[in-house]
């Protein structure tokens, strides 16, 4: 019953745009992301290799991700958004997606992952199944899964590194209660 109110209160912030209204029980704060930016006067190779990072994180305007050199920069924000709705990525090789929260809302009302589903899983099943698995993430059954990050929370980050599956279209989701609805998309291998 806790998490169910936990979740409203949650939703009831999202849609009223407030983010300062979280439950007494979600004081604990995280920690900002360890991985810094460069500054604006820094040069070099490191600076070049983020802002080609950088470019890459952005999807086109139909809302498609292309993986350079199969690298993902996938972004959740705290009006359960991801920031594109299909991913493509090339057959054969290791794939890393990075998910990066880029609201303010803790991670117990407000937890973004990542999650590639394998071919033939119910989406919405599982995603039904996946609110009372807390514990695992909201990952009710590994089985169902290629590839997850863990929840994170506003100004955090996540990473998971796979081989590519076969050439086929996937589904991906983000499980945290509630959010798969909104924050779902196809993950193409080509």
């Amino acid at each position: 019953m806790k998490n169910h109110y936990v979740f409203n209160v949650a939703l009831a912030c999202a849609l009223l745009g407030v983010t300062a209204c979280t439950p007494a029980a979600s004081k604990e704060k995280e920690a900002p992301s360890a991985e810094a930016k460069p500054a604006a006067a820094e040069t070099g190779p490191k600076v070049a290799a983020a802002k080609t990072e950088a470019a890459a994180a952005t999807p086109s305007p139909d809302g498609v991700l292309i993986a350079e050199k199969n690298v993902v920069h996938l972004e959740a924000s705290d009006d359960m958004k991801f920031n594109a709705k299909e991913i493509r990525v090339k057959a054969g090789s290791k794939v890393k997606v990075y998910l990066k929260h880029v609201g303010k809302l803790g991670a117990e009302v407000m937890g973004h992952n990542f999650v590639l589903l394998k071919p033939g899983v119910d989406m919405k099943q599982f995603a039904t199944d996946a609110m009372t698995a807390g514990a695992t993430d909201y990952i009710p059954r590994v089985d169902d899964v290629i590839a997850s990050t863990r929840v994170v929370g506003g100004g955090r980050r996540a990473s998971v590194t796979f081989d590519a599956p076969a050439p086929g279209t996937y589904d991906f989701l983000c499980s945290f209660p509630g959010h798969y609805s909104m924050m779902q998309g196809k993950f193409i291998v080509e």
